[in-house]
């Protein structure tokens, strides 16, 4: 046997000895194990329906509408109070807050804009990461600390536009998604968040985690989103990304029955 090709067998012998990955090289197998970038980007609309929970006493139904450019319209409905927040996909979006006895939408401040603007990317920012100002490194694996679930993972560090890091680390058998770092701000102060991506189901030849949980870490997960249909491509009408109108008042409470009704002749 030549002196090359027993090389090449050798190495292809030892566990872990395989070619490096590049930061291409495992992007290219997560936008595979999604469905590829021609169905991804041929998503011109999607609607989200499940239940969103924070704890035992506040959960309760959601809806999310999106559609490009960066359009969104969500819904949720807990302890009887619904939240709504619209984006227009350009430079105005609306939100209430009834919680805190907001609620008539309000014209949303920058901050709230630029996040709303991300979540409306249904491609996610690892899509044309770099046409949406973003960077993104692959980061060395250390076997102490890269497992989710017991499973090796890649991660991704992704730096974007406006200098937030987050980190994605990737199933490295499936390179679904396991789990997302990154910070959340709250009251003017950053949080530490960690998301948990379960229930992959296919839809459309496109693959999505059904259920993801989300806490500062695995143990203390403080909302937990099951999906229960997302529909890919449905007819969205323009006017769900206007400006929503106030919420309709409360009906009036009934009149108490009367003993005895005068005539009306």
């Amino acid at each position: 046997m030549k002196m090359k090709t027993f090389c090449i067998a050798l190495l292809l012998a030892i566990p872990g000895a395989a070619a490096a990955q590049t930061t291409e090289d495992i992007l290219a197998k997560v936008y595979a194990a999604r469905g590829g970038l021609d169905k991804i980007r041929a998503i011109q609309s999607e609607r989200v329906t499940g239940r969103i929970s924070f704890g035992e006493d506040a959960e309760g139904p959601f809806v999310v509408e999106l559609k490009r450019p960066l359009k969104m319209h969500m819904e949720l409905t807990v302890q009887d109070k619904t939240m709504v927040r619209v984006f227009d996909g350009k430079s105005h979006g609306w939100a209430n807050n009834p919680f805190a006895d907001k609620n008539d939408p309000e014209a949303m401040n920058e901050g709230e804009l630029q996040n709303i603007s991300e979540e409306s990317d249904f491609d996610g920012p690892l899509v044309d990461y770099k046409s949406k100002g973003n960077e993104i490194e692959l980061v060395a694996k250390d076997r102490e600390k890269d497992k989710v679930d017991d499973k090796d993972v890649w991660r991704l560090k992704l730096t974007t536009k406006g200098g937030e890091v987050r980190y994605y680390l990737f199933d490295a058998e499936t390179f679904q998604l396991l789990k997302w770092e990154g910070k959340r701000k709250f009251n003017g102060q950053e949080f530490p968040v960690e998301s948990y991506f379960h229930d992959y189901r296919d839809v459309d030849g496109i693959k999505f985690a059904f259920e993801i949980d989300s806490g500062t870490s695995s143990s203390d997960i403080k909302q937990k989103i099951t999906i229960d249909k997302i529909e890919l491509n449905p007819a969205l009408e323009e006017s769900r990304f206007a400006q929503p109108p106030p919420p309709a008042p409360p009906p009036a409470p009934a009149a108490p029955a009367s003993a005895s009704q005068p005539d009306p002749r």
